[in-house]
């Protein structure tokens, strides 16, 4: 389970698509980024621009300043992470990002005993992260519907309230002042 989590953090959304960066997938292997980025050109086939894409620099730009302004702890462990594997990096070159899909196909590219494993926990983890959106939407949906509830209550209520203080106006309109009985000191005579 650890792992998972482990993974799931290592999740980002870019382009409106889950997807894991080059050197992230690169130390789950534990193999060098250049390693695994050369054995994806060897098999380019196999990777469509849905697979894969490699970021552009202002979306790389905007990916590290979200590193570097982490201030948790688990995301402060993440930066360190993050830059001591890309202490090596040519800092010029913007990483590969990989969605769902194109992890599935690091498997076939990728075929020791260590990626076939941590691919089994990768697919894992998305499933995991999709499952937690799907919650997330149900939740939305049912605050929305609770929101429309309230609201008919309130505007019931304020009709009732209305209805309320129309009967009050009505039946003190109806009283005429010399029918009212007298408060206060009374002359006996």
């Amino acid at each position: 389970m650890q792992v998972i989590q482990a993974i799931q953090n290592r999740i980002y959304e870019v382009r409106g698509e889950r997807v894991m960066l080059d050197f992230d997938l690169a130390a789950i292997y534990e193999v060098q980024t250049k390693v695994l980025n050369q054995a994806v050109k060897r098999n380019i086939k196999r990777f469509p621009k849905d697979f894969m894409f490699r970021l552009t620099i202002s979306e790389w730009s905007i990916m590290q300043s979200q590193f570097v302004a982490a201030s948790d702890p688990v995301n402060s462990l993440r930066s360190q992470i993050v830059t001591a594997s890309q202490s090596k990096r040519n800092t010029r070159v913007t990483p590969y990002a990989f969605t769902e899909q194109g992890v599935a196909m690091l498997s076939g590219v990728l075929n020791s005993d260590r990626a076939i494993n941590m691919n089994i926990a990768i697919m894992s983890a998305f499933v995991e992260v999709r499952r937690i959106l799907l919650l997330q939407t149900d939740i939305r949906e049912q605050l929305r519907q609770i929101q429309e509830h309230i609201t008919e209550h309130d505007v019931q209520l304020s009709q009732i309230y209305d209805s309320i203080e129309n009967l009050l106006d009505e039946n003190a309109a109806q009283r005429k002042w010399e029918d009212r009985e007298r408060i206060g000191f009374k002359k006996s005579n």
